[in-house]
């Protein structure tokens, strides 16, 4: 498994796209906050230990800016507040439209590997 999300994960760039697909799927229902959303992207192929918590906040600050997601501070109870991160209607629309893409996608790369395989 480790080598195959070192070859998932190699380009980084694009890698952030699919991020944000991620995270947007992650809080369609449920707001969510950095640390929390981290653990949850494991489900996706990415582990604690690749991913760079920098990234994920760069990618959300990134995310709120184009109106995707929205944030407020939320007090913690005892802990320290934290910022929590909400799916917007551009958001839902654009995962919508990131769907029909992937499906897309994986219909062409289904050919490809079929015509692969037929020649081994």
């Amino acid at each position: 498994m480790k080598e195959e999300q070192a070859l998932f994960c190699h380009n980084n760039h694009k890698m952030e796209r699919f991020l944000e697909v991620c995270m947007l799927l992650l809080l369609y229902d449920e707001v969510g906050y950095g640390y929390g959303l981290i653990s949850q992207l494991e489900y996706f192929g990415f582990s604690q230990d690749e991913l760079n918590v920098s990234t994920l906040y760069r990618t959300l600050r990134k995310m709120e800016k184009e109106e995707l997601v929205t944030s407020f501070w939320e007090d913690g109870g005892p802990g320290p507040r934290r910022r929590v991160y909400k799916i917007t209607q551009n958001g839902k629309k654009n995962l919508d439209q990131w769907v029909k893409i992937l499906k897309i996608r994986k219909s062409m790369i289904e050919k490809l590997i079929g015509k692969y395989e037929d020649k081994l």
